[in-house]
């Protein structure tokens, strides 16, 4: 499976802190904002990674992630001239996916939890058909609804309905086989005159091969695309590194857990950041976590 980052968009709601830079580079406590859906996707063992943005930002991001490789990653870059929605990201990454399946992670996104590895691993290795995740939020006619049966089976999925059949809200991670290529290009734009990511999940719904897993309880999602919610975020993310002394969506340490980079790797990455709590975060785990056998 192959991921795409989508980074793209203006941030309008978060100007003027967007008015020269883009949303998913700002920071997050103590990271890019970027760092955390990228997290997501390394978590769930995927290494081919499509960055999408605006033409302005794409140096920027270029700049911040490089070629991937210090990550045991690789990284590919492409313009998204305009913003036409979330679902022209399998549009414009077409060429890149190729006849892989795919998962797409939206740049202002963060999501923790207990177990959370293991539901986006399982998620990445389907083979046919689709799946996405179902949050229970206070507000849920922001975002794309799911409504379910009794017996928990979804029904149907609305993008910011009027009045909302559940408060089950879709967050920004969604997991695709190789259809999704050929459906986004023949999606009608919406009223928004957007194509919808909606209306692929209702592709995959209605003919009966979309799994939608809910997280409850233990789990945490946050979309970081306002003032407020930027602030919330990044105390989120400040307390519960504090409390539990372990850092989330740390690229560098998902990266050594998983294998995809060696010891020696892990430790030039570490120390050239070492002037800060997040070198110094690194060192520490090269002490404890990663210390080499003795002989």
């Amino acid at each position: 499976m192959k991921g795409i980052l989508l980074a793209g968009g203006h941030g309008t709601r978060l100007y003027p802190l967007t008015t020269s830079l883009s949303k998913q580079i700002l920071p997050v406590y103590d990271k890019p904002m970027i760092y955390y859906p990228l997290s997501m996707l390394m978590l769930a063992g995927i290494r081919e990674i499509l960055v999408v943005s605006t033409p302005t930002a794409l140096p920027l991001y270029r700049e911040l992630l490089r070629d991937g490789k210090q990550w045991g990653i690789e990284f590919t870059y492409v313009e998204q001239t305009r913003p036409r929605g979330i679902a022209d990201a399998f549009v414009v990454g077409r060429e890149f996916v190729g006849k892989s399946s795919v998962c797409l992670a939206l740049g202002d996104n963060i999501f923790y939890g207990h177990g959370l590895p293991e539901k986006l691993q399982s998620a990445a290795a389907l083979k046919s058909g689709a799946c996405i995740f179902a949050y229970p939020v206070s507000d849920p006619g922001r975002y794309g609804v799911v409504e379910f049966d009794a017996a928990g089976k979804a029904l149907s999925i609305e993008e910011k309905p009027t009045h909302p059949r559940s408060n089950f809200a879709v967050p920004g991670v969604y997991f695709y086989d190789n259809r999704v290529v050929e459906v986004a290009p023949r999606l009608a734009p919406s009223a928004r005159g957007e194509i919808e990511i909606t209306d692929i999940n209702n592709f995959y719904l209605e003919r009966g091969e979309l799994q939608v897993e809910t997280l409850g309880r233990g789990f945490a999602w946050l979309d970081a695309g306002t003032h407020e919610s930027l602030l919330q975020a990044a105390n989120f993310v400040y307390a519960l590194q504090e409390r539990q002394g372990m850092m989330i969506s740390c690229p560098e340490e998902i990266a050594m857990r998983r294998g995809f980079i060696n010891r020696d790797q892990f430790r030039a990455l570490a120390e050239a950041l070492q002037t800060n709590h997040y070198g110094n975060y690194l060192m520490q785990l090269l002490r404890e976590d990663f210390r080499e056998s003795p002989a």
